[in-house]
């Protein structure tokens, strides 16, 4: 990336399930869901979203190979998608195991998102 225009911060949790991928997800979400960027275009270059260097950085607590890039990519809708996972984020008690929920332990895990935008 050339240019960092900003960054956005999220964070997200799988409270039943221990789905990484899920929580992985629901950061990059709590990230880019409550911004608007309409002036973007102006700052790419061709003024093309197209042009659009989106690196999402995630902190999370399980091996990183439990994350389905592909699945968290799709959350970005324009540019060229890269992810880079760090140790980090949390994996606590949730107090109960929930058999219907899926849960193999009673670990919820939270995971923590920087999404880079820029050119």
């Amino acid at each position: 990336m050339e240019r960092i225009i900003f960054v956005e911060t999220g964070t997200g949790m799988d409270t039943h399930g221990q789905d990484i991928t899920k929580a992985s997800i629901r950061a990059v979400q709590n990230a880019i869901h409550y911004n608007s960027m309409p002036g973007i275009k102006h700052y790419l270059p061709d003024q093309s979203l197209d042009n659009m260097v989106v690196n999402v950085k995630l902190a999370v607590p399980a091996d990183s190979h439990l994350v389905d890039m592909e699945k968290v990519i799709a959350e970005i809708p324009y540019g060229s998608v890269t992810i880079e996972i760090i140790d980090g984020g949390m994996a606590i008690s949730s107090g109960i195991v929930l058999e219907e929920q899926a849960d193999k332990n009673d670990l919820m895990y939270i995971v923590i998102a920087a999404v880079e935008v820029g050119y």
